[in-house]
């Protein structure tokens, strides 16, 4: 038996008996022939069909999230008075609101991935946030750059700790980090001290307003629109250069309009969301254009992110351990190490996720609701496409998922609906996902696929 065979085979649950064992899942031999179809499709009309043929069977990917928000988007933009969700300013600010959810949905999804959760990563990321605020006051007066990069190197270590006691003395995640939401929380409130909160402006000192202007401070017009080329050139290029290279060397590759298609439609995303911030916001005689800086920030982070999970062997270990630990174990996978570096990266990501509320309101205070960014990051990583049984998962899916509780949350409030409509509305999307998620598990077999 090979390492993939391994990899792939789920063992017999107990309580099977060997006729159930050998008899065929029609279902899940059906998965993989589509999946097989689309892979080896020769022409972007042949992938369609094979794509197809995966929603039927129940693995939709980013399609049900991307319905949603645009779903979303037009209720709101209809019922909106003078249709202003969909106004320059408004969608700008929706970017800077769904900042925070995006990143916080980055770094859950890699626990998610191995079935796992970690509650822990609001007040984990509050601390991150609260670390690099404090090394740009006047005392110390640290570079902007070296805050950060210390705020993230504190909450990795936080996760660290997790990963070991998790992985050691092999506690459920769920309890181990329930205690770390307590633990971080009492932690951050000792930080803050009598103050009960630290700033940050961007009058005072030039590493503060370099960390303040994260979600307050604009890019260049001509910046913007020279910095999308660039992404276009190196992201479309690369993308080319992979697949033609692999059709040279006589390997499966896509076919040349489903890469060129992706090619267009990240430059034409691209050139839109670039058009629509570079319009003029203000209301006053000064004008606000540009993109904000974290949006730059928020697609570096899902490059890498999704470098990582997709074009490397340790991502490709996480979906074998999140699809089946024991298999991955035989296979040599070393289940601990894995487990361990992942709950460094979601903690590490929600210190990135601290910064950028701390950009965005200006420092940081005990009213931060931890508890309730945590439940937003898993609904925003579940309503994207991760599922909460391990195994599937990327990170586009903290994206989409975060844009939709964002955009959910301001059509709410430009309708002037109070927070608790907004939870339920939050709720109720998030569990129509979960059940999107629980039935085509149930519809696609007990066979666990990985797809990096």
């Amino acid at each position: 038996m090979t390492a993939n065979d391994d990899m792939l085979r789920v063992d017999p649950t107990p309580g099977v008996t060997g006729q159930d064992l050998e008899a065929p899942d029609l279902t899940a031999a059906a998965d993989l022939e589509a999946v097989a179809a689309e892979i080896t499709a020769q022409s972007l009309g042949q992938y369609m069909n094979a794509w197809m043929t995966r929603v039927r069977s129940g693995d939709a990917g980013v399609l049900p999230v991307t319905v949603a928000l645009v779903a979303v988007a037009l209720v709101f933009t209809i019922v909106s008075p003078n249709h202003v969700f969909l106004s320059a300013a408004n969608l700008v600010n929706l970017f800077d609101q769904s900042a925070v959810f995006i990143v916080l949905a980055f770094a859950e999804g890699f626990v998610l991935l191995l079935g796992e959760i970690d509650l822990s990563i609001g007040y984990v990321g509050a601390i991150g946030g609260i670390v690099a605020a404090s090394l740009v006051q006047p005392t110390p007066n640290l570079p902007w750059w070296f805050a950060m990069i210390a705020g993230l190197a504190v909450c990795a270590a936080i996760g660290a700790i997790h990963g070991v006691i998790i992985t050691r003395l092999g506690l459920p995640a769920f309890v181990v980090t329930l205690a770390g939401y307590l633990l971080w929380f009492g932690v951050m409130i000792i930080i803050l001290g009598a103050a009960g909160g630290i700033s940050i402006t961007s009058t005072v000192l030039p590493n503060q307003e370099a960390m303040y202007g994260i979600v307050n401070a604009y890019l260049d017009p001509l910046v913007s629109w020279v910095g999308l080329a660039a992404l276009v050139l190196v992201v479309g290029g690369s993308m080319w250069l992979r697949d033609a290279g692999r059709r040279h060397s006589g390997l499966v590759a896509p076919p040349v309009g489903l890469t060129v298609a992706k090619i267009v439609f990240l430059a034409v995303a691209g050139a839109l969301v670039v058009a629509i911030c570079n319009l003029n916001r203000s209301l006053g005689t000064l004008p606000i254009v540009g993109v904000p800086w974290v949006v730059p920030l928020l697609l570096a982070v899902l490059v890498a992110w999704t470098l990582l999970l997709e074009r490397t062997q340790f991502g490709r270990h996480m979906y074998a351990v999140g699809g089946n630990a024991e298999a991955a174990r035989r296979a040599g996978i070393n289940v601990g190490r894995v487990r361990t570096i992942a709950f460094i990266l979601c903690s590490g990501t929600a210190g990135l996720a601290g910064i950028i509320y701390c950009s965005q309101l200006g420092g940081m205070t005990t009213n931060i609701n931890g508890g309730q960014l945590v439940l937003y990051a898993v609904a925003a990583a579940v309503i994207g496409g991760t599922s909460l049984f391990g195994g599937r998962g990327r990170a586009i899916h903290g994206l989409l998922g975060g844009l939709v509780i964002g955009a959910i949350y301001n059509g709410l409030f430009l309708l002037g609906f109070p927070i608790q409509w907004q939870l339920i509305a939050t709720g109720l999307v998030l569990l129509a996902a979960v059940s999107v998620d629980s039935l085509s598990r149930r519809g696609g077999g007990s066979g666990v696929l990985v797809r990096a």
